[in-house]
């Protein structure tokens, strides 16, 4: 049976004994990342999720989507020209328990495009939904002009498409090379040597072995051996370290230049900053902002850290165009953010005596706490309190 070359690759899928069937799932992140690469596993998927959870009818407060009927959402006729991701006010529901709402946006052919937001503002849970691991409540989303509810067009996507999970799980009792065989025989392998000299792996070990960086720079390479058109990433650099993560930098930055597509969610600014071309910003489960990375931050203004001789009133440095002002105790420094020019800053500070004035760019993070407002948690999220991201 198929799902038996699962069972030699990934860890906590349980198969029966004699592996004649698969007996359930004990981890969603097994199953998301096997059934990503065979639309046989898509069902083993759903048949343990709808024993886990039973679907509830939303209602009531705001928070809370109608209900559409099933075999609706998404289907619509797409052209194999369109764009390699596209979403139209995709929504997706816990229960009553929002994942995501109205998502719409579109991600262009040779793009790299950074997904932003904190633990637990939905990017995962919009990820799954594109890779068809996750039914959407409302709206469409297709790749690479498939329509990802319907699975002869998904599994037609993924012949193209590489994936990259935030946590990698393999079997510990196979070697690397194991590994890279069994992903070559399902998508291709014309860049595996090369791949593996820019990210070197004990081939002949078992990944029991691997440190938590090999086994990232392991599923680097699977995910991109078969010079997929559209990757798909959930931070995908972590566990590696800065000489590593900057070749892969390099490697997505060679992919835009070919012509190909690179998707990736992530919380660490300096690396949007470095490779992106655009960056979508959700917060809460909802696009709060899509632009050039550029843009974003001539929107963050100008940051100025300022030192008074004398001690201001609360609110003296709180007027129309600070985004947010910081107090440094016991120094008399104060930090603000400002949206736009600082000349209003200037004739406040001319009430004081201005001991120190430092003016900067805002960076990408003051920005993103501009957009977060210091908010680094969803209350809706199903994954507050238990170390997911949704």
């Amino acid at each position: 049976m198929q799902c038996d070359v699962y069972s030699q690759i990934y860890s906590n899928v349980l198969l029966a004994t004699d592996g004649s069937e698969c007996a359930r799932a004990a981890t969603t992140h097994a199953i998301d990342l096997a059934a990503t690469y065979d639309a046989t596993l898509h069902a083993l998927r759903d048949r343990n999720a709808n024993r886990i959870r039973q679907r509830q009818r939303p209602s009531g407060d705001d928070r809370r989507r109608p209900y559409k009927a099933r075999g609706v959402v998404g289907r619509r006729v797409r052209s194999i020209e369109s764009q390699p991701i596209e979403l139209e006010s995709l929504t997706k529901y816990y229960g009553d328990i929002r994942g995501v709402e109205d998502l719409t946006f579109a991600v262009d052919r040779g793009e790299i495009f950074g997904f932003l937001g904190p633990n637990g503002a939905g990017k995962s849970t919009a990820i799954r939904v594109l890779l068809g691991l996750l039914k959407p409540t409302d709206g469409t989303a297709s790749l690479l002009g498939r329509d990802v509810t319907d699975r002869t067009e998904l599994r037609d996507a993924k012949r193209r498409l590489g994936y990259l999970p935030s946590d990698v799980t393999f079997y510990d009792r196979v070697t690397g090379a194991a590994v890279l065989d069994h992903f070559g025989r399902l998508r291709g392998d014309e860049r595996r040597e090369e791949l593996l000299e820019r990210f070197p792996v004990p081939l002949d070990r078992t990944v029991k072995a691997y440190s938590s960086g090999n086994r990232q720079k392991l599923a680097i390479v699977a995910a991109f051996m078969h010079e997929p058109d559209l990757a798909i990433m959930d931070e995908p650099t972590s566990g590696l370290d800065p000489l590593v993560q900057n070749e892969f930098y390099e490697l997505l930055e060679e992919r835009r230049d070919a012509g190909r597509t690179s998707f990736f969610s992530s919380h660490i600014l300096s690396e949007v900053r470095r490779v992106c071309d655009r960056v979508g910003i959700i917060r809460n489960g909802r696009l709060i902002e899509l632009d050039t990375v550029e843009n974003i931050l001539a929107e963050g203004g100008t940051v100025a850290t300022v030192r008074l001789a004398e001690e201001p009133p609360p609110a003296a440095l709180e007027f129309p165009g600070v985004a947010r002002v910081d107090r440094r105790d016991g120094d008399g420094r104060y930090r603000l953010v400002l949206a736009r020019e600082f000349d209003a800053l200037i004739e406040r500070l001319s009430e004081y005596t201005v001991l120190e004035l430092e003016v900067r760019e805002a960076s990408i993070e003051d920005v993103f706490m501009h957009f977060y407002g210091g908010t680094d948690e969803n209350p809706d999220s199903p994954a507050s309190g238990n170390g997911a991201t949704p």
